[in-house]
């Protein structure tokens, strides 16, 4: 079998300062959080490397959606995209930690937030010192605006929080939570400190052993109504931005894990042999590579496509749900046919496929699972 490797990327298209970023994220990530680390962090309280975390902070991993004025800049001056590189590496290793849910949070700060509410939050999550998670998703597991339930209550105390969210990251130890809940105006948006009073954090089993996940829940929670992010009457256009943001991002990690998994299975079928030869020669086993390459490239291209509408705003709701709905399915399968070359070494605790394969899982139902997307393309389109 010929020495060759396929690499794929997000956007083939980056400039010499993005090769650099890229560059520099990668050695940093090889040095410091090789996938061994994954192994040691996932009986660790935390869940994650702190240091890592504020050393990421450093080479900009939470800078790329904030103004400069707040202490942010991106590396080309199209933030999401940057982010997307940032991602795709964190992909291939997975990173442990609540980076696109930071991000998200940054993003609705920078965004939609106030001036005090940027110089109050934005410079401690740009300096890695505050960690954040969005508060979205609820039991009955919808993730856009038809499946916020929970309560937000205006009266002259503050604004009264009841409900329950699932499925947020490191929910038990972030500083902060951005909550969408549903108020008599419509959805609203706001910054809840993660220790306010009534807040209850629960654990929850995950597949994904890299990633904590937690519910939380609310009892009568009560925050100022300078926790508001954003305008109640553009709620759900905000929700439907903020996710598009997610999951786009979500989408280039993905991709990373997929590129990982193909690029040290290729390896292996170069170094494992049968019959006299290495496995690699095999026709059938070309023909598996042949396909699983093709899913990459498709599925970088729709990677692309969607991180390029969430940065110009134009058509992200269509162009992130094909890349989901897209990427969500042929992820699992790359690594599942991974798994199926390795043979009987792949289905071992000790080898590293397992992890990618629960990270690809988890990552098809988070932010909306292909169906769910699926849907909201055909609603899109008329259907």
């Amino acid at each position: 079998m010929a020495e060759t490797q396929i690499e794929v990327m997000v956007n083939p298209h980056l400039s010499e300062d993005q090769e650099f970023f890229q560059s520099t994220t990668k050695k940093y990530l090889a040095a410091h959080a090789p996938i061994s680390r994954v192994r040691e962090l996932a009986q660790d309280p935390l869940g994650y490397d702190l240091a890592a975390w504020r050393q990421g902070a450093e080479l900009g991993w939470f800078s790329m959606l904030v103004p400069e004025a707040d202490g942010g800049g991106s590396v080309s001056g199209n933030g999401v995209v940057d982010l997307t590189i940032i991602a795709e590496e964190l992909g291939r290793v997975l990173f442990p930690g609540p980076v696109v849910a930071t991000n998200v949070v940054a993003a609705a700060i920078a965004r939609f937030g106030t001036s005090e509410q940027a110089g109050r939050w934005l410079p401690g999550i740009v300096a890695g010192e505050t960690v954040a998670s969005w508060a979205v998703a609820e039991p009955d597991g919808q993730w856009d605006e038809t499946g916020v339930a929970m309560i937000a209550q205006l009266d002259a105390e503050g604004i009264h929080l009841s409900g329950t969210k699932t499925a947020v990251e490191y929910g038990d130890s972030v500083d902060l939570l951005l909550v969408t809940a549903r108020s008599s105006d419509g959805v609203v948006h706001l910054l809840v400190p993660r220790d306010a009073p009534g807040v209850t954090v629960v654990p929850l089993e995950s597949m994904d052993l890299a990633r904590r996940f937690c519910e939380v829940q609310f009892t009568d929670v009560v925050v100022p109504p300078s926790s508001l992010v954003g305008n109640p009457v553009d709620g759900e256009t905000e929700l439907d931005s903020l996710l598009a943001l997610a999951t786009a991002l979500q989408c280039a990690e993905t991709l990373g894990a997929m590129e990982q998994t193909f690029d040290f299975t290729l390896e292996y079928s170069k170094d494992r042999r049968a019959f006299g030869r290495p496995i690699g020669s095999f026709q059938v086993i070309k023909h598996h590579f042949a396909d699983m390459a093709l899913w990459l490239e498709s599925a970088a291209a729709a990677t692309a496509a969607a991180a390029e509408a969430v940065q110009i705003g134009h058509a992200s709701l269509e162009a992130v749900s094909v890349a989901k709905a897209y990427i969500g399915d042929r992820a699992v399968e790359v690594v599942r046919e991974c798994l199926q070359i390795h043979g009987g070494i792949g289905f071992t605790w000790e080898h590293d496929i397992h992890l990618f394969l629960r990270r690809v899982e988890s990552n098809r139902a988070i932010f909306g699972d292909p169906e769910f997307h699926l849907d909201r393309v055909a609603e899109v389109v008329g259907l």
